[in-house]
């Protein structure tokens, strides 16, 4: 499907705050006019909803005319305190449990509970997403994880029903075994694109934009 060219998309940002369980968390929310669905980001351990990585990949999503969520999954309280003892960067069941409940939010936000949500993992992010999706299967369109650990989900893999796409670097090479491992686990429809000459960040001239362009795709095919 062709994306929406950049100039015909008008996309209106806001902060938004959401209570998980006992934690409020902070995000992002952007929705181009006429939204197609929803892409809620998962970031990895030691970043934020200010990643420069998804802020990029969020801005092809909108500009195909898809909104997006970037949130922390952690309060600020607990991201320092991780930056010692790192107990929760790690701590994929709260991670997932943190997805779930902004999933929750965007199902009775007014301006997106019409949408369907697609969820965007990276390295560990990639492992709560799947375990999210496998718990709110009626939710969640489709999956993409880039440069994840999705072998961190564990039993949950079989469980995932939605789209999943794995993209990894060509010279991440122990990224893709694990990759491998958790794509042979997962009953959904799949696909495991691998970017040659790209590493773990896909810091290479051209390699983020491939990933970018490969989630549109993705989130326009399924949501």
């Amino acid at each position: 499907m062709p994306p929406t060219e950049a100039s015909d998309v008008e996309a209106r940002g806001r902060p938004v705050r959401m209570a998980v369980g006992e934690a409020v968390l902070e995000g992002n929310l952007t929705l181009p006019v006429g939204a197609r669905g929803v892409v809620l980001f998962a970031h990895g351990s030691g970043s934020s909803r200010f990643s420069p990585r998804n802020r990029a990949v969020a801005g092809v999503l909108n500009q195909g005319g898809l909104g997006t969520l970037l949130i922390d999954l952690l309060t600020p309280q607990e991201e320092e305190r991780d930056q010692w003892t790192r107990q929760h960067r790690f701590d994929i069941g709260l991670l997932a449990g943190r997805l779930v409940g902004a999933m929750e939010w965007l199902a009775q936000a007014a301006d997106t509970r019409d949408l369907r949500v697609g969820l965007f993992g990276a390295s560990t992010g990639a492992a709560a997403a799947l375990i999210a999706a496998a718990r709110q299967p009626s939710i969640v369109g489709a999956v993409v994880s880039r440069g994840g650990r999705p072998d961190l989900a564990g039993d949950a893999l079989p469980h995932v029903q939605a789209p999943t796409l794995l993209i990894v670097g060509g010279a991440d090479t122990p990224v893709i075994a694990l990759n491998e491992t958790a794509w042979a686990q997962l009953r959904a429809e799949k696909r495991l694109t691998i970017i040659p000459g790209a590493t773990h960040l896909f810091e290479e001239p051209g390699a983020l934009e491939e990933v970018a362009r490969l989630a549109r795709d993705w989130f326009l095919r399924y949501l």
